[in-house]
């Protein structure tokens, strides 16, 4: 069996067990963007609570944002956790916007995906997956984001070497999948639930897990 149509199995085996994921959750690109910084170190209930924080102010819009000092965005933004460091990436966001876009993403949607990424990953605080998931999440581009569940689980099925890199991890994806932004977003969000649930870093759970059958 190719590597091609592996990966297209797994994708219909985690479908059928888990259905959809229905990811990311966010009501405009701006907001789906913030939480894509704000989910760095931390889990996405704590990003919930920041989010809201954000909203109940009514400063989920960009335009707004970008008058708040970095301090007040920090308080702001605190249940996310290392809320100063993210305070400081998010203005950083927020300038790259003002100044590439003029906050309008309907412009930066006009841009290869070579050219959002390279502009993204040259925003101090954003690295390949957050970048990675503003393309594909925020702007509905086909840009594969990858973590540490995505490389654990292909590890332990023996598709990719343990140490490799983010880079090469998201080439094994796009090069046998079709380009796709609903095939890509779904699939790296069922890779997360079967990450989180069976394939855990100390104990895995792998009779139970819906890929157990591809293990050989």
């Amino acid at each position: 069996m190719s590597n091609e149509t592996l990966l297209l199995n797994f994708f219909d085996t985690m479908s059928a067990k888990l259905g959809p994921s229905n990811w990311w959750p966010g009501e405009s690109p701006f907001e789906v963007s913030v939480g894509a910084i704000l989910t760095q170190n931390t889990n996405w209930n704590n990003v919930h609570k920041a989010l809201l924080n954000l909203k109940n102010k009514d400063l989920l819009n960009p335009r707004k944002m970008f008058l708040l000092s970095e301090n007040e965005l920090a308080e702001l933004i605190r249940p996310a956790g290392y809320f100063r460091i993210k305070a400081k990436r998010l203005k950083n966001l927020l300038h790259f916007l003002n100044d590439e876009c003029g906050f309008n993403y309907s412009v930066l949607k006009n841009k290869t995906i070579d050219e959002l990424r390279a502009k993204l990953l040259s925003v101090n605080g954003i690295g390949p997956e957050t970048a990675d998931s503003i393309i594909l999440y925020a702007l509905n581009k086909p840009s594969f984001v990858v973590d540490a569940y995505t490389k654990r689980i292909f590890n332990r099925h023996s598709l990719v070497h343990e140490d490799i890199d983010y880079h090469d991890l998201r080439e094994f994806f796009m090069s046998r999948l079709p380009e796709d932004p609903g095939l890509y977003n779904e699939y790296h969000a069922l890779l997360v639930l079967v990450g989180k649930k069976w394939c855990r870093k100390k104990t895995p759970l792998c009779p139970e897990c819906p890929l157990h059958i591809y293990l050989d």
